[in-house]
């Protein structure tokens, strides 16, 4: 495995991080090339929980962000600070990011996260309620808080998916430190005390400001650029020719 590019993300890269946050981290390694060509082909992704770490091939990381994938996607527009590997394929890599961009596949994949985000808040909502009647593992109060501060980090990921969706199909830009990170903490707080009905219209106001915005994104991305990139990669993890005699 040849580690071209990884980083910090999440809410730490956010600004959202808290004092009980995890640090989540994504990279982009490649195979040997010549691994594709025996009767296993190398994984396509490494990941583990302590720490939270996600590793994907560079294929499989190239297929993913053009599809719109909003995790993937950020790693090519982290802040500086966030970096912790970046190799020459990983620095071209962030110079081609806006070839992975188009129209419809950020505002579908964006606005679906976001409706995920919704689903388990609403979930998330439903089971506090339940358990408030009920008595946590480690006492009465245990379950209702474990379960509002659940309930917070799915509200602060919907603000926070719909908001830089929203910026990224107006600007083509991706934002990923957020200007004002408290706006979306009292907003999360604001949810998980009941207030669903205020993500609802957040939700529905997304959804209209994606039908109006005059976007600079193009309706397919630029694959011949993204090929281009992954082909050099193949080509950088060759085995050396065998000396000549």
């Amino acid at each position: 495995m040849h580690l071209l590019l990884s980083g910090i993300v999440g809410s730490v890269a956010y600004g959202l991080a808290g004092p009980g946050s995890d640090t989540d981290r994504i990279g982009v390694f490649a195979a040997p090339t010549v691994a594709f060509h025996g009767l296993h082909p190398p994984r396509e992704s490494v990941v583990t929980t302590d720490p939270d770490v996600t590793l994907h091939e560079a294929g499989k990381y190239a297929r993913l962000a053009l599809s719109g994938n909003p995790t993937a996607t950020e790693l090519m527009w982290l802040p500086d600070d966030c970096y912790e590997t970046r190799t020459d394929l990983g620095e071209r890599l962030i110079g081609i990011r806006s070839a992975f961009l188009s129209a419809p596949r950020v505002r579908d994949a964006y606005l679906g996260y976001a409706a995920q985000q919704f689903r388990k808040l609403t979930a998330r909502l439903s089971d506090d309620s339940g358990s408030r009647r009920g008595v946590g593992p480690d006492g009465p109060e245990s379950s209702q808080v474990g379960g509002r501060w659940r309930s917070a980090k799915h509200a602060r990921h919907l603000a926070r998916l719909l908001h830089q969706g929203r910026t990224l199909y107006a600007t083509g830009v991706l934002e990923i430190r957020l200007a004002d990170p408290q706006w979306f903490r009292a907003f999360g707080e604001r949810v998980a005390g009941g207030a669903l009905d205020e993500a609802q219209r957040l939700v529905a106001e997304a959804e209209r400001d994606f039908d109006r915005i005059r976007t600079p994104l193009p309706q397919r991305p630029d694959e011949a650029v993204v090929e281009r990139w992954l082909l050099d990669v193949r080509a950088a993890h060759l085995p050396p020719e065998p000396a000549r005699r």
